[in-house]
């Protein structure tokens, strides 16, 4: 069985934990995402997906599940900002992560970033590629060029998917019935019902983030409804 087949099999109907803290967070940092991602397989979680070449470094370390990396910045003229060229797929090589997840939506690109060449030299490091998309035809071009996965992670995050709301399980059930290539379920799935509505889609496997792995984000959630309610007879 080869490097991509065994994933694929890894991951079959698991849950993937993305353990990612944002710069102004009190968790961010390796030690913490480190520690979020032990909790997350001594959950029983499957996958892990996070960010940065010191973070994915001392998870690599401490887990011992499939590692989906990505880098994420902004300091190219575009909108796309998740392992947006070849420097960040090479760091991401040399990090030894499992499966390298990119931006494969139809934005306009940085200069010289064209994603055909990304995905071969993922391919061609022996790694695996994940195609972060925001819409069906995304998906659909993304297994053409020779993703290995395709993940629903950017709909509703582009400027021409910003109406839609919550998980997008229509997408995943339409790019899993049309596509050969895995497809991973990604964004806003919040409970444990949705993501299991999403492995009934046809899903491979599904990411959750925020619902677990940011707790100001969840204390937010509870304050915000017992807020709703204080002043109700």
């Amino acid at each position: 069985m080869g490097v991509k087949e065994k994933l694929h099999n890894d991951l079959r109907g698991e849950l993937i934990v993305s353990c990612q803290a944002e710069a102004n967070s009190p968790l961010y940092g390796p030690e913490f995402m480190t520690a979020m991602a032990m909790s997350a397989e001594q959950g029983g979680a499957g996958g892990i997906r996070a960010e940065g070449v010191e973070d994915l470094q001392a998870i690599k370390r401490n887990v011992d599940l499939p590692l989906i990396g990505i880098i994420k910045t902004q300091e190219y003229d575009t909108e796309i900002y998740i392992t947006p060229t070849l420097r960040e797929v090479e760091k991401l090589v040399e990090a030894n992560v499992d499966i390298i997840a990119l931006d494969a939506t139809d934005r306009t690109r940085p200069r010289d970033s064209n994603l055909n060449s990304l995905i071969g030299s993922i391919r061609s490091n022996g790694k695996v590629s994940m195609a972060d998309v925001s819409t069906y035809e995304e998906g659909v071009r993304a297994e053409e060029i020779g993703a290995d996965i395709v993940a629903t992670t950017l709909a509703g995050y582009t400027t021409y998917t910003s109406d839609r709301n919550g998980p997008q399980i229509e997408l995943v059930e339409r790019l899993a019935a049309d596509l050969d290539t895995p497809v991973i379920a990604e964004g806003r799935i919040r409970k444990p019902d949705k993501a299991r509505e999403a492995i009934e889609a046809g899903a491979h496997a599904v990411v959750v983030g925020s619902a677990i792995t940011r707790p100001h984000k969840i204390t937010r959630s509870f304050v915000s409804r017992i807020k709703s309610n204080s002043h109700e007879t």
